[in-house]
């Protein structure tokens, strides 16, 4: 007991925080690299109170992210439209040197004291070297990769989905939905077209690591620049109810928030998306919730979804492809979380 207290005052936090978080990443900027700080604790999300936050913290995020230095350490309050959609706060105080390489390795400590108006936020360079440009999200467009400090194009010669599935996977967004064979000639390139005869297996961390042609070495031109539509990171939310953390469950899907049927919906189900949102556990039946908040409008979106447990997010339960359903609105999922 005496070593445990020990360690405690070592380390900056209070009892009832003594597990260290297991993860970190920045939710709603304009790439990986910048957002609002969340950390897991215990399966759970939840943000950072910028109580102290200092270019130090920001640089040690930025390291255990691989991304780079640190640029600025903003308001968390600038990737939210709402405090209502964000997480809890899970820790009030975190003080670094600026030199560790996780955020697990600074000093920590319960929340004592803070509101989601304080969280935390961080920017960092945005070292990525793969980008889709020219649609309407980063999650789309027309593939692009950085060789010697340049942005130019791919020839989609050897290009395919497992290739596709690279570049969503290394950008932060969702599944591969569509690889086009060409872009069209208002969304074509100019320059340089730097790569060629890609070979992936689809299982790489990024782009880089499949098997690569040489640079810059190939017949290709313009009209055959690779495009890549990738689904946008996932989001979900609760709406309709007394606070984030109940009432009728909607998922985004290409910028629209659709509802979700409840066939073969349970408890694991509604155990997952309280997890993921940050809200505890789930409180009642989906059953029982749905008549609470009634029917939606709209677009209904996944059917079918089947969660084991071990997933980290809804987004990797089982469902039928987006849109596909044999519900009505009647069958809407909803959800209430002991927040």
């Amino acid at each position: 007991m005496a070593l445990l207290l020990f360690l405690v005052l070592a380390i900056g936090i209070r009892p009832g925080f003594l597990e260290f978080p297991s993860g970190v990443r920045l939710v709603g900027g304009p790439h990986r690299c910048e957002g609002r700080v969340e950390v897991e604790w215990k399966g759970q999300w939840g943000t950072v109170c910028d109580d102290g936050w200092r270019m130090e913290e920001v640089a040690v995020v930025c390291r255990e992210l691989g991304c780079g230095q640190a640029k600025s350490s903003p308001s968390g309050l600038l990737y939210s439209s709402s405090t209502e959609n964000m997480p809890n706060i899970l820790i009030q105080t975190v003080d670094c040197r600026g030199m560790e390489d996780t955020l697990a390795q600074c000093k920590l400590e319960d929340v004592f004291d803070c509101s989601r108006e304080e969280a935390a936020g961080a920017s960092c360079e945005n070292p990525e070297s793969v980008r889709l440009v020219g649609g309407p999200t980063h999650c789309e467009g027309r593939v692009e990769v950085q060789h010697q400090g340049q942005w130019s194009t791919v020839c989609n010669t050897g290009w395919n989905l497992r290739a596709a599935k690279v570049v969503c996977r290394q950008l932060g967004c969702g599944r591969a939905l569509l690889t086009h064979k060409q872009c069209n000639k208002a969304s074509q390139g100019q320059g340089p077209i730097w790569m060629s005869q890609i070979s992936c297996s689809g299982q790489e961390a990024a782009l880089q690591d499949c098997h690569l042609g040489l640079w810059e070495k190939n017949n290709c031109t313009h009209d055959e620049d690779t495009w890549v539509e990738c689904e946008g990171a996932f989001e979900l939310r609760l709406v309709g109810g007394d606070s984030h953390c109940s009432g009728r469950l909607e998922v985004l899907h290409r910028h629209v928030w659709g509802s979700v049927c409840d066939d073969g919906w349970g408890e694991k189900e509604d155990q997952m998306v309280c997890k993921q949102i940050g809200c505890g556990r789930s409180l009642s039946s989906s059953n029982k919730a749905r008549k609470s908040y009634g029917p939606g409008v709209g677009r209904i979106w996944l059917d079918d979804v089947r969660c084991s447990g071990e997933e980290q997010s809804l987004e990797q339960c089982r469902h039928r492809f987006w849109g596909y359903h044999d519900c009505t609105h009647k069958e809407d999922v909803a959800v209430i979380c002991s927040e």
